[in-house]
């Protein structure tokens, strides 16, 4: 089994994105699986064409991509992806779309693919804060988990992680160390290639 497991580089003055230290973490292999791996640009145009060509180039048997969520506490895999660009800040090439389609004519959005509560169990179990989200946020993470989700069939979805250490040693906003979401992510990616199946019990948010 080969998984693509996929990070973005520092966006928004940040000079470091934790997803990309997650990347250079993670072992080879995980459960048997071979864990392929590409860092992709901040930029809406760009990001998914790459990651699409790098399942394509890797036979990706599943697509997890990882991004930077500041001010959340927990690791979160997103639940949905919704077919709007509209971005509160530039991306990395300056764009800054407006209530921009990220597919004419696409679906309103589309519902990840991953076992997120089963990778949620398991990030738990490895002592690792953890829980479903239900926005991706309107930025380049969920445009790029959009895009993947309308382009290729095999299993794909995208986690959100915290800020690191590093990046909140003069601001108070939640962070976690990264080697905490490096083990969270391995153990969610040992949860998929497992085939685990979800707890039942809900995941879901009150509001």
């Amino acid at each position: 089994m080969n998984l693509l497991v996929t990070a973005f580089e520092p966006f928004g003055g940040q000079k470091i994105n934790p997803s990309q230290q997650i990347l250079e973490s993670l072992p080879s292999t995980i459960a048997g699986a071979n864990i392929h791996t590409v860092v992709v640009p901040t930029v809406f145009a760009t990001a998914g064409p790459a990651v699409v060509q790098a399942a394509q180039r890797e036979s990706a048997d599943a697509v997890v991509c990882l991004g930077q969520a500041g001010g959340r506490p927990q690791v979160c895999p997103e639940r949905v992806a919704i077919n709007v660009a509209d971005a509160p800040i530039a991306d990395n090439a300056g764009d800054t779309p407006s209530d921009r389609p990220i597919v004419a004519d696409g679906p309103a959005a589309y519902f990840s693919t991953l076992p997120i509560k089963a990778m949620v169990a398991a990030m738990r179990e490895a002592g690792v804060p953890a829980e479903v989200s239900n926005t991706a946020g309107t930025f380049v993470c969920n445009h790029l988990m959009y895009w993947v989700l309308h382009h290729l069939d095999v299993p794909a979805g995208f986690i959100h992680v915290p800020y690191c250490l590093e990046q909140v040693v003069d601001v108070a906003q939640p962070a976690m160390s990264v080697a905490d979401m490096t083990r969270g992510i391995s153990a969610a990616l040992e949860a998929l290639v497992q085939g685990r199946q979800a707890p039942a019990q809900g995941a879901g948010a009150l509001h």
